[in-house]
């Protein structure tokens, strides 16, 4: 029933959940659990001792923090929904709160739940999560053999060999997360398959699959191709107001930075190694669009053709893109 219905939130740091439990009839509770499996037992059987049956959950994306908890809760029976953590921020800022701390973040949750009822989150399949931590740490030691490699230009002659065994280091277990990832995949035969069909996309190497399978996973999540690339933060955001404001559209960006990341060097190699994407830039180019949208475009454009080719079960087909290619 409606009134039984408790709406909870949950501000998620590594170490630890701040919780606050809104009551239907307006009083709060709030309790502290660590992040652990032991924690999470913790937060269920208090939540049960208050005869909380009914609950719809609300907690930002926070990386891999929350998916432990999520997942926990999810299990026990409970409504999970996983927000963009600017949707919180936003509502915060039109409730005009000043204060800032890890408390106020999980009642203003708990009241964002209540008001907005976002849409609920469906615990991935234990492959999907594996694989995800996975790319997430192989883009973590990327990053760290980029930075290092930006250190050997200046380093001193006494700083050298640190740096070099380090990156030696680094390249080693990136080969080995590789290898890891491609094991994963290949050991389920739907993850094989839809492995192979991203990797029929020109531009699409093992590496961004392995990412986009990690966020689109198993199951069919997303209901057109443009949710998958609104998840993702590529889609347009306008900004205009009366008849003068008509800003330049801007990719949002409200959505997962690891997809985002993954797609740029796809897209930089689409629009100028292959026939369609040559065909996609230069028509944007003749309209008049910068570089830097274009780019943009040809990253959401791959997002929209990764996301057909996985529900279609086709590989690609670049001949379905030439007509279209301008099409973002």
């Amino acid at each position: 029933m409606e009134h039984e219905l408790y709406f909870i939130g949950i501000d998620v740091a590594k170490a630890k959940l701040d919780v606050d439990l809104l009551r239907p009839d307006g009083r709060h509770r709030s309790k502290k659990f660590p992040n652990t499996t032991k924690g999470h037992d913790e937060l269920v059987n208090w939540l049960h001792s208050h005869q909380v049956m009914h609950a719809h959950v609300c907690m930002e994306a926070t990386g891999t923090y929350m998916e432990d908890a999520a997942a926990h809760l999810s299990d026990a029976g409970y409504q999970v929904s996983i927000i963009n953590p600017m949707l919180s921020k936003a509502f915060v800022q039109s409730q005009g709160i000043r204060s800032k701390t890890d408390a106020v973040d999980a009642r203003q949750l708990a009241y964002f739940c209540r008001e907005k009822r976002p849409a609920l989150w469906e615990a991935p399949h234990p492959l999907e999560r594996a694989l995800r931590a996975l790319v997430l740490r192989h883009q973590a030691l990327t990053e760290m053999r980029v930075q290092e490699k930006n250190r050997q230009e200046c380093a001193r002659d006494v700083q050298l060999p640190s740096i070099d065994m380090h990156l030696l280091w680094l390249e080693t277990e990136l080969k080995r997360l590789e290898k890891q990832i491609q094991d994963l995949t290949d050991d389920d035969p739907d993850m094989k398959h839809r492995r192979k069909l991203l990797d029929s996309i020109p531009g699409i190497g093992p590496k961004t699959s392995a990412v986009l399978l990690a966020y689109v996973g198993l199951k069919e999540r997303f209901g057109e191709a443009r949710q998958f690339a609104a998840f993702a933060g590529l889609t347009p955001k306008q900004h205009e107001s009366g008849s003068s404001i008509r800003r330049v559209s801007r990719m949002s960006k409200m959505g997962h930075v690891s997809l985002r990341r993954a797609l740029y060097m796809p897209a930089m190699v689409a629009l100028y190694k292959t026939d369609w994407g040559r065909v996609f830039r230069e028509r944007l180019e003749k309209n008049g669009k910068s570089a830097k949208l274009i780019i943009g475009a040809m990253m959401r454009k791959l997002a929209q053709v990764a996301y057909g080719v996985l529900k279609s079960g086709q590989p690609f087909d670049a001949t379905l893109h030439m007509e279209n290619a301008c099409v973002a």
